[in-house]
């Protein structure tokens, strides 16, 4: 028996795992702050909008605001990153910049490693994002045919609210620890594991494990490492 002989279904997240948010942002970054003089670097001022971007989606998670979008949130956080760095502009202005979301593309090897794994488990998104921004990106930008994908929106909130993990699970029509959530986020997988889910550690940012007991079950840093990882498993 191999660790992982009951996992039938890989759910993906999207972004920051699949999608490059960080190498397909920064550049539009770079262009906007330069228009506006400013002296926070890109990346440094990614940072902080990320950061601001998952405060954003916990406050609707605790408030139960149900789930407002993953562009909105995005475009909240945006907005506050601004301010914090005493930058201005205009509603027009944001709402041109936040067009560079729909330019995000993904990791080099995501594809490749798809490839290898199709057939052998359900390759599922499961993703904050909104289900037609979803299609759009999948379709669009990712450009590879999931078995399933599947929207927060569906249950209302943002991962890792559980609700999100086991109504995946029941629309695969799957037990819990017949799913491995994957993702390169440890918040995501402490949400998944908290709930039955296996969990694959996409560690790209060289970032350590959450202080919880939901550990993940795998880690790799990319998908070339999940894909030889999950094959040598056996399966």
């Amino acid at each position: 028996m191999t660790r992982f002989n009951l996992v039938k279904a890989l759910t993906f997240d999207l972004f920051g795992t699949i999608l490059d948010l960080g190498g397909s942002l920064i550049p539009h970054i770079g262009q906007f702050l330069q228009a506006k003089n400013a002296q926070i670097s890109p990346a440094r001022f990614w940072e902080q909008w990320r950061a601001r971007q998952r405060i954003e989606q916990y406050q609707d998670n605790i408030l139960m605001l149900g789930h407002s979008g993953y562009l909105e949130t995005a475009r909240r956080a945006f907005v506050y990153t601004l301010s914090l760095n005493g930058l201005q502009a205009s509603p027009e202005e944001v709402k041109n910049f936040m067009a560079a979301w729909q330019e995000l593309s993904p990791f080099p090897e995501v594809l490749p490693a798809l490839g290898r794994l199709k057939g052998v488990y359900r390759l599922v998104v499961l993703s904050n994002g909104e289900a037609t921004y979803l299609d759009y990106l999948v379709k669009q930008r990712v450009k590879w045919d999931f078995d399933e994908v599947i929207s927060v929106q569906i249950v209302g909130a943002f991962k890792p609210h559980p609700g999100v993990y086991r109504r995946a699970a029941q629309i695969l029509n799957l037990a819990v620890n017949e799913c491995m959530m994957v993702s390169a986020h440890p918040f995501d997988l402490v949400g998944a594991k908290s709930c039955g889910y296996k969990a694959a550690y996409v560690n790209r940012y060289n970032l350590p494990d959450e202080d919880s007991p939901f550990q993940p079950d795998l880690r790799v840093k990319d998908f070339t490492e999940l894909a030889s990882a999950l094959i040598a498993d056996g399966r």
